[in-house]
Order: C-alpha cells, then sequence, then structure tokens
C-alpha cells in the first residue's frame, strides 16, 4: 500500500524510518513546508518528495500526518475528501468540534483514520491491562523536560492526553466531575497541570503533567479492591502488587503489615511481569494497515479521540477559568 508522509520533523523522521523498513506499506511520497528538508530525505531514503501537498495526494493511498497540531484538521480534511486513509498524530486536532466534522468526513468517504495515541501500544501498559479489574483510583504523573517542539499547545494537550486516553480506554463510565489546575511558566500557554476526573461509578483519575520537569517520568498507578497495578511507562516496567491476608503459619515473600489483631496480618505481594520489548509506533502503524486491508476495528479512533479531546478542552476550561 502507498502512503505519504506530511511533516517531517523529529517524529515525522521516525514515522519515515519505520514505513521504510515496513513490509506492509510503501512510502511513496514525503512533504514538508520545508521543500531543503524533503529533499534532503527524499535522496536519503530514496523516495519522492513533493513541493505542495495537492501533489502529494495524488502519489497516496494512506496518508500519516505528522505535523504541529494546529495544522491536523486541514491537512486531514483534504485528504479524506480525496478518499485517503489517514494516520494523525495525537492529538487529532486541537478542537472538539473540528474532530466531530472529522468523524463525519471520513464516515461519508469510508475511509479508515486512526490516532496516534501511542501509549496504547506501550508493552507495559498493555500486559496491565489483564490485571485491571474495577479500579478505584488512578494515580498519574508524566513529567517531561522542557523541549520546544509541541509547546504550540497546552501541556494537556501535548502530554496529559495521553493519560486522560488510557484513563478512558480503562474505565467504562460516564464522567461525573472534571476539577483542575494549572499555570503558564516559560511558554505561552499551560506547562503545568493537575486534574481529577470523577465517574459516576465511583472511580477517580488524578493526572499531572508537567513540561518543564527535571527529569522524565511517566509512571501510573491503578488501585483496586485487592490491591494496585504499577505501570512505568517510561522504563517499560510494570508490577502486579496483590495485599492479602494471612497468619504467620503461611507468610509469603512480600511486606509484611501488622495490623496489630493477634495471629491476622496483611501482606503485600509484588509480581514484576516479563514485559517484551515491542517498537510502540510500529506497532500502531500495522494495525493501521490491517484496519485497513482486514477490516480489524480501529485501535484508536476518532471517538476514542474526540473523548479525550472534549475531556482536555473541559480541563483547560477549568485551568483558564481560575487563570484569568
Amino acid at each position: 500500500m502507498n502512503i505519504g508522509i506530511v511533516g517531517l520533523g523529529h517524529l515525522g523522521k521516525i514515522h519515515l524510518k519505520l514505513l521504510s523498513e515496513s513490509s506492509s506499506f510503501n512510502v511513496s511520497c514525503i512533504f514538508d513546508i520545508d521543500n531543503s528538508l524533503t529533499k534532503q530525505l527524499a535522496s536519503h531514503y530514496n523516495v519522492n518528495g513533493s513541493d505542495s501537498y495537492d501533489d502529494f495526494l495524488k502519489q497516496c493511498d494512506a496518508v500519516c500526518v505528522v505535523t504541529p497540531t494546529p495544522t491536523h484538521f486541514e491537512l486531514v480534511s483534504t485528504a479524506i475528501k480525496r478518499g485517503k486513509h489517514v494516520f494523525i498524530e495525537k492529538p487529532a486536532t486541537d478542537d472538539f468540534n473540528d474532530t466531530k466534522k472529522l468523524i463525519n468526513l471520513a464516515r461519508e468517504a469510508s475511509v479508515i483514520v486512526q490516532v496516534g495515541h501511542v501509549e496504547r501500544f506501550n508493552p507495559a501498559f498493555t500486559e496491565a491491562r489483564a490485571y485491571i479489574h474495577k479500579p478505584i483510583l488512578f494515580d498519574v504523573q508524566r513529567l517531561a523536560t522542557y523541549n520546544l517542539r509541541g509547546t504550540d499547545v497546552s501541556v494537556v494537550m501535548d502530554l496529559m492526553i495521553h493519560d486522560i486516553d488510557l484513563v478512558l480506554s480503562s474505565i467504562k463510565s460516564k464522567i461525573k466531575r472534571i476539577s483542575a489546575t494549572g499555570y503558564t511558566l516559560v511558554s505561552k500557554t499551560t506547562d503545568i497541570a493537575n486534574a481529577r476526573i470523577e465517574f459516576e461509578n465511583g472511580c477517580v483519575a488524578n493526572l499531572t503533567a508537567n513540561r518543564v520537569a527535571l527529569k522524565n517520568v511517566r509512571e501510573m498507578n491503578i488501585y483496586q479492591e485487592n490491591g494496585y497495578v504499577s505501570v512505568d511507562l517510561l522504563n517499560k516496567t510494570t508490577t502486579v502488587n496483590i495485599i492479602e491476608l494471612i497468619t504467620k503459619d503461611n507468610l509469603k515473600k512480600g511486606l509484611l503489615i501488622n495490623t496489630g489483631e493477634g495471629n491476622q496480618h496483611y501482606q503485600i505481594v509484588e509480581t514484576e511481569l516479563d514485559i517484551k520489548p515491542i517498537n510502540a509506533i510500529k506497532s500502531e502503524l500495522d494495525c493501521f494497515h490491517e484496519s485497513i486491508t482486514k477490516k480489524t476495528p480501529i485501535s484508536v479512533s476518532l471517538l476514542d479521540a474526540e473523548i479525550a479531546i472534549f475531556v482536555a478542552q473541559e480541563i483547560e476550561n477549568q485551568i483558564n477559568k481560575y487563570n484569568v
């Protein structure tokens, strides 16, 4: 299948490398507003480079959009209207209503559109899924050292939206209430944000995102009735921590908690899961191909993206309300 890549920045180069090695896709054309960059990479990978988006689309069956978020709607809607399947890097757009428009356009054109919420494919998270049962609390921290790339949108749309998507994909309940706070430090949009999402089933998600941190952290703790699951999305590790009622006679290897009630004790038994390394971006691109060719369900649909963007915008509204 002929695929083209629009946007050849840091992430675009990663997509170009992976797709040029793919047995499922043929990179038929690349395009960036920086024409010299297009020519340089076209020569390096021995692919066609175009100096216009219109000419670029003529050479593709599918399009990979890896450009700044504010450009997504125009590029994606044009591609859809031309009958192209589209893979969009997250977030789908920077506006809930624009994403809704893309949903309608994709439905009318009968094309596949997948959104690049890559953390869905993080092996630490995919392995953790089997152990998440009726969660009570999500406590999530995503901290990053400052990088100019991504500051065209707030830290909510840039970083926190990853975790919004992971939480929404794990909780089958409607949202009851959203509260948030945040502030700007060095860029023109919010750099630090904390949000509390309450669900109708009683579950609560507490999310923190910071893009001016001293080190990178991507951690998620999921608390439930019998213990908690700890996921390190950065280092690709997952531990399952089960709290068991025991007696001194059946003490296992683990942290012993003495409740002071005679022979009854609780013990936290930690099990580290075996995480097999994978390339998450390659995995999501493979799923994109299968959705087109085998009609498998879209891994992260525009509808998924629409809900995540709606929540992200509600969080931003809360932040802006208190920062006027």
